[in-house]
């Protein structure tokens, strides 16, 4: 099971509320959003209700401050604990819409899509196992998206705006 905590204040001060399972609306609880503790788990937070807008990938740590955990803001309005996988990863990525055109195969991390691939835009994907992050950038930087097992049709399904992904990288829980 995870926990994570939420203050209003930067480095851990203020009003503060304690999470420990996806939570589609966080407003109710704070205004604002300036330091989190994660206690245990892996987790997503999100700028936006229902998980929407930016997302974040919180591993266990401390973060004193919004530009800690990459935030452009002090706005988290939603969050959503990441389960541990126990397994392989496998992943499909698509060059177009609807599983079109030219399907490769993944199983490990990806820190340059387009040197492995030569081409970087991810029109869909097929997550078969674990659970993935997409990067915008190569090196794992950038806007991040989770992905769950499932189908994703079209980028937008995974909250992007483009589908220009630059990195891919499992999750996988360390001790």
């Amino acid at each position: 099971m995870g926990k994570i905590i939420f203050y209003e204040d930067r480095n851990f001060q203020g009003r503060s509320y304690e999470c420990t399972s996806d939570c589609a609306d966080l407003y109710s609880h704070f205004s604002r959003c300036n330091s989190i503790q994660v206690e245990s788990g892996y987790w997503m937070v999100y700028e936006r209700p229902n998980f929407m807008g930016y997302q974040y990938f919180l591993p266990r740590g401390e973060y004193p401050n919004y530009q800690g955990w990459m935030g452009f803001n002090d706005c988290v309005r939603s969050c959503r604990m990441i389960p541990q996988h126990q397994g392989s990863h496998r992943i499909r990525i698509y060059e177009h819409s609807d599983f079109g055109g030219q399907m490769m195969e993944l199983t490990d991390d990806c820190p340059s899509v387009y040197d492995r691939f030569h081409y970087n835009d991810i029109h869909s994907c097929n997550v078969l196992d674990g659970y993935w992050l997409f990067y915008e950038h190569p090196n794992y930087r950038g806007r991040q998206y989770l992905l769950r097992p499932g189908e994703y049709r079209r980028y937008s399904d995974w909250g992007a705006i483009t589908p220009r992904i630059g990195s891919i990288k499992r999750i996988i829980y360390s001790n």
